[in-house]
């Protein structure tokens, strides 16, 4: 697995595609009144206790690498929010610190996937797991999803490919769903039936907002569990993400880490120390609802939107009423009054060019703006 990891077409990017979004943002930044609602990170600071943890790291000097695993203190407050918030015992052990998500995607395919495996994913999806699996010489399945089946994977979706892993995203990017707990149980019980290694990007945990999102952990101690510090916790910048892995995964999951990228970032690690700030946090998360709550009702008055996204910080609109090439569509309205919104052909092939995908990561002053831009440009309540 290791050998075919570091030695199997370790860097192949052929087939890799752009990650539009970055091209966007770029594009944006000619224009000084551009309204924002193409990048996914959150606008808001972290805890002012975490701003003081870093000052006080830098102080004390914390530069050098921490263990691979990450430091200890860490990852006995992550398995503590485990227990508290899902009932779920974790091993520190499980636990290994990365830089960003990417670190974490890149041991759990390590982990479970060798060299021309394949990797189940749903159209659409964030784009850096099939840009991953390219790089890693694995062959991503991709599975449709839409409105009908509320923007999740059934096992009757399954059922047709031979899959070494799944990864599935809850709450999901770009659609803000949530896996419904049955589901995803029953997903779980039919990768463990059938030996498929089972994948769960739970980075937008804490950013729901009518009902709590499960953990895969909940069902199975097989899941690799993935999550970080960028969205709720707002801290994008320090690239700090962790992995859960099976028991007796731990020693090879050590080894890849070595090899990757050593450690994730000592200062950040530090800073996060002080991030489970529940009092800030749930201000945070009820800040991106009232958020949510105004961007929904404003763009239902433009576009059809499949449904109300359950958590995360995105919309998924249908702008078929005015385009059939959202990529055009996105240019156009950048273009012409200074909108940057993010194209749906960037998370998949599955009716994705219908789709804009909305971030509500500015404040709602700013989103304002933009909206009041998108009504005059498409004559909305104009006579």
């Amino acid at each position: 697995m290791l050998k075919s990891l570091f030695l199997g077409g370790f860097m192949r990017c052929d087939k890799m595609s752009s990650f539009i979004v970055m091209d966007i943002v770029r594009e944006a930044k000619k224009y000084d009144d551009a309204v924002h609602f193409e990048i996914g990170q959150p606008d808001l600071p972290p805890s002012k206790n975490v701003k003081k943890a870093l000052h006080v790291a830098v102080d004390e000097n914390r530069f050098s690498y921490t263990e691979s695993h990450g430091l200890l203190e860490l990852r006995e407050l992550i398995a503590e929010d485990y227990l508290s918030r899902y009932g779920v015992h974790v091993d520190t052990n499980q636990i290994f610190l990365t830089p960003g998500t990417s670190g974490a995607f890149l041991i759990a395919y390590g982990l479970s996937l060798k060299a021309f495996a394949k990797l189940g994913l749903s159209d659409p999806s964030y784009p850096c797991y099939k840009n991953f699996a390219y790089l890693l010489d694995i062959e991503p399945v991709f599975m449709p999803i839409g409105k009908d089946g509320d923007y999740e994977l059934h096992v009757e979706d399954l059922k047709p490919h031979k899959l070494d892993a799944l990864q599935i995203s809850s709450p999901a990017n770009p659609t803000g769903n949530i896996y419904s707990e049955e589901n995803l149980k029953e997903l779980i019980e039919y990768c463990d039936s059938k030996n498929i290694a089972f994948i769960s990007d739970e980075l937008y945990h804490g950013l729901t907002y009518e009902s709590e999102a499960n953990s895969a952990l909940e069902f199975s101690s097989n899941a690799f569990v993935i999550n970080g510090f960028s969205k709720f916790y707002c801290m994008p910048g320090s690239r700090l993400g962790w992995i859960i892995v099976p028991k007796n995964k731990t020693r090879e999951a050590e080894m890849i880490a070595q090899n990757l990228f050593i450690s994730a970032p000592t200062l950040s690690q530090y800073g996060a120390l002080k991030a489970f700030d529940k009092e800030y946090l749930d201000e945070v998360k009820e800040e991106f609802k009232k958020r949510r709550d105004y961007l929904f009702t404003e763009l239902s008055k433009m576009f059809e939107i499949d449904a109300k996204p359950q958590g995360a910080f995105y919309i998924w609109a249908d702008v078929s009423k005015y385009t059939f090439d959202s990529f055009e569509f996105a240019q156009e309205l950048l273009k012409e009054i200074h909108v940057a919104t993010t194209p749906g052909i960037d998370f998949g092939l599955n009716g994705t060019k219908k789709y804009l995908r909305f971030a509500y990561t500015r404040e709602i002053e700013h989103m304002s703006e933009g909206i009041e831009r998108l009504k005059k440009y498409l004559k909305i309540g104009q006579p």
